[in-house]
């Protein structure tokens, strides 16, 4: 297993990679740290699932995800970590984790990993991408909020619970998601306040990440490619 791939030059949206990887169709699913559970709603509505969990530890992000309307009934909302998962042994076909194992307190993470295998049925499936720290835009995002040392050890864990025998290596993609912002505003409402984590920038840190990000701006925004690496997991049996 390698943490990132330098070489990999593939942008697609991520649905192509998990469309490509996931039996889906008619599965039941549990989504850890849906966020705002945009690819929550979006595998529902595609209509290959049979239910689909989208779970949620920020109280804040849980409860407009609560009021959202129009959400398909295949889909339940439900409070709670990655490392104290509120179901049965084997309930779950697949598990996804985009972008949000990093986010799990660090001492927390290899539990989380027995969480997952837990819930899982046997030959379930884990699908979890993490954000590969490098690119122009995580040179931005480190000057508030340097996450090093939690994608590191997001991807130690994983390693050590294939290691350990929890689960078998499918395989590992890496690949890079396209990201557009069209002003400063918008990056400054997608990424300095988000509810899960509070940035409280001096006015010289601010003055600095937005030089920094104005460095990228065209007449048409500002775009940027994001790298990724998917682990995927299957737990024996």
């Amino acid at each position: 297993m390698k943490i990132a791939d330098p070489r990999a030059d593939l942008v697609c949206d991520e649905r192509e990679i998990y469309q490509r990887l996931l039996p889906l169709h008619g599965a039941t699913v549990l989504e850890l740290g849906c966020g705002k559970a945009d690819k929550t709603l979006a595998i529902a509505r595609a209509g290959a699932v049979a239910a689909i969990t989208a779970m949620e530890v920020d109280d804040i992000q849980h409860a407009k995800n609560l009021a959202l309307a129009d959400v398909p009934a295949n889909v339940h909302f439900c409070r709670g970590g990655a490392e104290a998962i509120p179901a049965t042994d084997a309930s779950f076909d697949i598990v996804l984790m985009f972008k949000s194992l990093h986010h799990v307190p660090l001492d927390l993470m290899p539990k989380a990993m027995a969480e997952i295998r837990r819930v899982l049925k046997p030959g379930g499936l884990a699908y979890l991408s993490e954000p590969v720290y490098a690119g122009e835009f995580n040179d931005i995002l480190r000057l508030f909020h340097d996450e090093k040392v939690m994608r590191e050890a997001a991807f130690a864990a994983i390693g050590q619970a294939v290691q350990g025998g929890l689960f078998e290596l499918v395989c590992q993609k890496f690949f890079n998601t396209p990201g557009h912002y069209d002003d400063f505003e918008q990056f400054e409402e997608r990424m300095l306040k988000v509810t899960h984590t509070r940035h409280n920038l001096s006015p010289a840190l601010y003055q600095t990440v937005r030089e920094k990000f104005m460095g990228h701006m065209t007449a048409q925004g500002a775009d940027f490619k994001n790298p990724l690496r998917v682990d995927l997991l299957r737990k024996a049996g």
